[in-house]
C-alpha cells in the first residue's frame, strides 16, 4: 500500500509554484468520456491564476511522458484547489490515459498556470460566453469567478453540445444561476436524449438565436471556445451581425496563447462600408455598383428587379440563387445546405458582394 503525505496547511500559506507537484484529490464524471480532476498542493500552497488560464501537465501514458495542455476549470476565487475537466476525444492517448489510471492521491508534474485568454482585471462589463463541448471550461472558470465575487454580474451562457447529457458541468451552472438572475443560461443540443424530455434549444447556434438569447450582444464583450470550425461560424455570426470584433475572444483547443503575440490573427472577411463593390444581374443585363456592406437582394430590388424572398434572415432559403462568378460574405442561418453551397448557389438576402460578383437574375 502506497503511503501520501498528509495535505499541510500552514498559518501563512505560500503560492504554489510549478516547482512541486500536484496531488490528485477528486475525480468527478461529467459526462461520457468527460472527467473533472482537482488537484491540491501537498505543502498547502494556494493557486493563484486568472480565469481562463491552463495549465500543462505531464502524464506517464505508455511508450513514454507526455505533455498537454488543459484549460483550468475551477475559478481562482476558490485558491484551496485547481481543477482540470478534460474530454477523451477518438484516439486520444493523455487524456484517455487520465480518465483510465488518474486517481486521487497521484502526483504529477504541472506547469504554469499560463494564458491571455482572461477577464478583464479591473472593468465590470456584461459578457456574451458561447462554447461548444469541453470549450465550456474557461467560461465555466469565468463564471465561477464572477459569482464568488457577487457584484454586477451580467452574464448569457451559451453552451453547444450534441446531446443533453453531454452538456458539461449543467448541473454546476444551474446552481449559480439559480441563486443570480442575471446569470442567464442557454443550452443548444443537436439531438435529444433516448426516453428523457428536452425543452431548450435544438439544432444549431445562428445569428437568430444569438438575437434571441442576448437581444444586446452589441453591447457585451464576447469569449469563444470551442472547435476551430465552430469558432470560425461564430465569427462570422458576429461580424454579419456587424458586432464589433475589437471585443471578441477566443480560446484555441489546439494551442492556447501563451501570451499577446502568441495569438494568430484572424483571416476573416469583413465587409467595408467603404470599399465598392459591383453585380452583375445576368441574363437581366443590369450592372449595379454598390458596397460590399449591401446585400444581393436589397441591390436587386433598387434597381427594380423581384427576387422572391422571405424572412430575410438567412432562414426560410426563399432567395436562393445560383452565383456564376466572384465572391459573397455570406451568414445564413440555416436556409441553404453545404451541397447547394458547393454547387455555387447563395441566399441573396444575407449575401454580401466582395468585389465583382455576377449572379443567375
Amino acid at each position: 500500500m502506497t503511503v501520501h503525505s498528509p495535505l499541510v496547511l500552514s498559518e501563512d500559506p505560500e503560492i504554489w509554484r510549478d516547482t512541486e507537484r500536484l496531488v490528485c484529490c477528486s475525480v468527478v464524471p461529467e459526462a461520457p468520456d468527460v472527467a473533472t480532476f482537482s488537484f491540491v498542493s501537498p505543502s498547502g500552497a494556494l493557486f493563484r491564476y486568472e480565469p481562463g488560464q491552463f495549465l500543462t501537465l505531464e502524464l506517464p501514458v505508455p511508450g513514454g511522458t507526455v505533455w498537454r495542455t488543459y484549460t483550468i476549470s475551477s475559478s481562482p476565487s476558490r485558491p484551496l484547489s485547481i481543477s482540470v475537466t478534460v474530454k477523451a476525444q477518438a484516439g486520444s492517448v493523455a487524456t484517455r490515459w487520465m480518465l483510465d489510471h488518474l486517481r486521487p492521491g497521484m502526483a504529477i508534474k504541472a506547469t504554469g498556470p499560463l494564458g491571455v485568454f482572461t477577464l478583464p482585471r479591473k472593468d465590470r462589463k456584461k459578457y456574451l460566453f458561447i462554447s461548444a463541448g469541453s470549450g465550456i471550461t474557461p467560461s465555466l472558470s469565468m463564471t465561477t469567478y464572477l459569482f464568488d465575487r457577487a457584484t454586477d454580474i451580467d452574464v448569457a451562457f451559451v453552451n453547444c453540445a450534441r446531446r443533453p447529457s453531454e452538456i458539461i458541468a449543467r448541473r454546476q451552472l444551474e446552481q449559480m444561476a439559480a441563486r443570480v438572475p442575471s446569470i442567464k443560461l442557454y443550452f443548444i443540443v443537436e439531438e435529444d436524449d433516448p426516453f428523457d424530455v428536452w425543452t431548450g434549444f435544438r439544432g444549431r447556434l445562428n445569428q437568430i438565436t444569438i438575437g434571441l438569447v442576448a437581444s444586446d450582444y452589441l453591447d457585451r464583450e464576447v469569449y469563444c471556445c470551442g472547435p476551430e470550425p465552430f469558432m470560425d461560424a461564430v465569427r462570422e455570426m458576429l461580424i454579419g451581425l456587424g458586432y464589433d470584433m475589437d471585443r471578441y475572444h477566443q480560446e484555441s483547443f489546439a494551442k492556447p496563447a501563451e501570451t499577446v503575440e502568441d495569438i494568430p490573427p484572424h483571416d476573416d472577411v469583413v465587409p467595408d462600408d467603404h470599399a465598392a463593390a459591383r453585380i452583375t444581374f445576368a441574363p437581366s443585363g443590369v450592372v449595379a455598383d454598390c458596397h460590399e456592406t449591401d446585400t444581393v437582394l436589397a441591390v436587386a430590388k433598387a434597381n427594380g428587379l423581384n427576387i422572391p424572398s422571405g424572412c430575410t434572415f438567412g432562414l426560410c432559403g426563399t432567395c436562393k440563387i445560383r452565383k456564376l462568378s466572384g465572391d459573397v460574405h455570406m451568414v445564413h442561418n440555416g436556409g441553404i445546405s453545404d451541397d447547394d453551397i458547393a454547387e455555387g448557389y447563395i441566399l441573396a438576402c444575407c449575401s454580401k458582394p466582395i468585389g465583382q460578383v455576377e449572379v443567375a437574375v
